[in-house]
């Protein structure tokens, strides 16, 4: 699985970032890397919770999260 970051900054300053595989999984931060941050741990706990759930089979997971 390889998930794509897209990051951008809002016209008040702030940063937004976004996991593009998993709807849903954006968020903001004061710097760049801080929304980054936020967004890669909404994306693996919403990963957690589709298989905790059963909502997704585990599987051998490699993650890269590389800023687009």
């Amino acid at each position: 699985m390889q998930l794509s970051i897209e990051c951008e900054r809002e016209e008040d300053g702030r940063w937004i970032a976004e996991i593009v595989q998993i709807p849903g999984a954006m968020a903001y931060g004061a710097t760049r890397d801080e929304a980054i941050a936020r967004a890669e741990i909404v994306a693996l706990r919403t990963l957690a919770d589709q298989i905790e759930h059963g909502e997704a089979k585990p599987v051998d997971i490699s993650i890269s999260l590389a800023a687009a």
